[in-house]
């Protein structure tokens, strides 16, 4: 059982949650852990643009040096940046200090292997087994055996020349708006579509250590759905903090999210004959529409478990080229090795501009079935075990039976509440709220 890793790195709110004393024991857990067998330990170190960033970075880089790492710190800068420059700068592994979308009081330590992908699971569990017991970890290197911090002279412009190398795109024509979400895409967005030639419109690019997500950025929208009318910009573009994710905005001023935009790539990339095996990757909560729409246009779809990190196992695994989720990571993997959000917009732009059509035409290939979430309160005990209730079963059938294909039950325990979730998809929304309620009412008197 897990105690500090999610699926997304620790997080917590910083200085409480996530304080000082635990960034250190990362620190040092983390490169003791990774740096098992080697003679010395090469680390990647970057964060996005939280005030508590600077704290947690100290401690990190103080309990990674402790036990002899070497630390190349990077500053502000994107998650995936950090996936790539571990890679380019030949590190042991990277490391992350954000909390992602979550609001300016939230941070997060999350790690990168030394080819750009996330740890895996039994890595990530050896690393809490030493962070429970840090004396248990019998190294304390002095003299020249101490590690330092390694300054690179420009790592931002290294990922701004990788972004540009991958597309070699010309936008001369293309009008964008950027919400840049006051985070980690603040600079690097504006610029790569600059020097590509875009006539670019940037919003919310001032970082101020608390503005972060706030009312900004993926998860708020909607400043970017007006400005794109009001500026007549042919797409919008939002990142959230790390900028790992991307959101879109077409022409209308409507919503064009990541089950649409994977699954407009995907049909796209199928053309070019460069969706391998046909296939896309998405989790569980994906939209119906988007299964629909996929197997229209002969493509199969592989559902993981929410989290992009099992997107990313599956396709490695299998060797898919395209995954990601309803929010936003993308994870084109013949590119970078992890959701990019930066990439992700620009590979978007170049899809618009290639198949010469609008992004509201291109959007509308997947209708978007309504969906509702309801929580069902239980008993912590039982949030586990409802399928083993013959009144709970036979509710789920039934709703399934009259959603007949055009619909479905998504029932998940969550995994830090005594909750559980009903989520139901179908044409009616007003149906689908009320069978979405009276299942949960059915849980919560049968497991309360």
């Amino acid at each position: 059982m897990r105690k500090y890793f999610g699926t997304d790195g620790v997080r917590g709110v910083a200085n409480t949650e996530l304080d000082s004393l635990l960034a250190y024991n990362l620190g040092r857990a983390g490169g003791y852990v990774l740096g098992k067998n080697k003679e010395s330990l090469k680390v990647v170190v970057g964060k996005d643009t939280r005030k508590s960033g600077d704290m947690l970075e100290a401690a990190l880089i103080s309990g990674l040096m402790s036990i002899g790492c070497d630390v190349i710190q990077l500053g502000v800068i994107p998650t995936p940046a950090v996936a790539y420059l571990t890679q380019k700068y030949d590190a042991d592994c990277g490391v992350v200090i954000s909390a992602s979308h979550n609001p300016a009081e939230f941070n997060g330590i999350k790690f990168f292997s030394s080819n750009g992908f996330k740890l895996e699971d039994d890595i990530e569990l050896e690393i809490e087994t030493y962070i429970d017991d840090i004396t248990k970890i019998d190294c304390k290197p002095i003299g020249d055996g101490v590690g330092m911090i390694i300054k690179k002279e420009n790592p931002l412009r290294d990922y701004i020349d990788f972004l540009k190398d991958s597309l070699k795109v010309d936008f001369k024509g293309l009008k964008v708006v950027l919400d840049c979400a006051n985070g980690a895409a603040f600079e690097v967005a504006p610029i790569v579509f600059d020097e590509l030639g875009a006539h670019t419109i940037v919003l919310n690019n001032n970082p101020d250590g608390v503005n972060i997500n706030n009312k900004c950025g993926s998860t708020h929208p909607e400043g970017l759905q007006e400005a794109v009318v009001k500026y007549k910009a042919d797409l919008g573009l939002a990142y959230d903090g790390d900028a790992d994710r991307l959101i879109a905005v077409d022409e209308k001023g409507e919503i064009v999210d990541g089950d649409k935009i994977m699954v407009l790539s995907a049909i796209h990339l199928k053309k070019k004959g460069e969706l391998k095996e046909d296939t896309l990757v998405a989790t569980v909560m994906s939209n119906i529409g988007l299964h629909i729409c996929a197997k229209e246009n002969g493509i199969e779809v592989v559902t993981t478990s929410v989290g992009d990190k099992y997107v990313l196992e599956e396709m490695r695994k299998r060797g898919y080229s395209l995954g990601g989720e309803q929010s936003g990571h993308l994870v084109f993997i013949d590119y970078n090795t992890t959701g990019d959000g930066v990439l992700s917009s620009l590979i978007l732009s170049k899809i618009v501009l290639e198949e010469g059509k609008k992004l509201s035409e291109l959007a509308s290939v997947m209708e978007q079935y309504p969906q509702v979430l309801v929580n069902a309160k239980v008993k912590n005990e039982n949030k586990n075990r409802y399928m083993e209730f013959e009144g709970i079963a036979s509710e789920i059938k039934k709703i399934e039976e009259l959603l007949n294909g055009k619909g479905r039950v998504l029932v998940r325990p969550s995994g830090t509440e005594p909750l559980v979730r009903v989520m139901l998809e179908g044409q009616d929304r007003d149906e689908i709220q009320k069978l979405a309620t009276k299942l949960a009412h059915t849980m919560e008197f049968i497991l309360g």
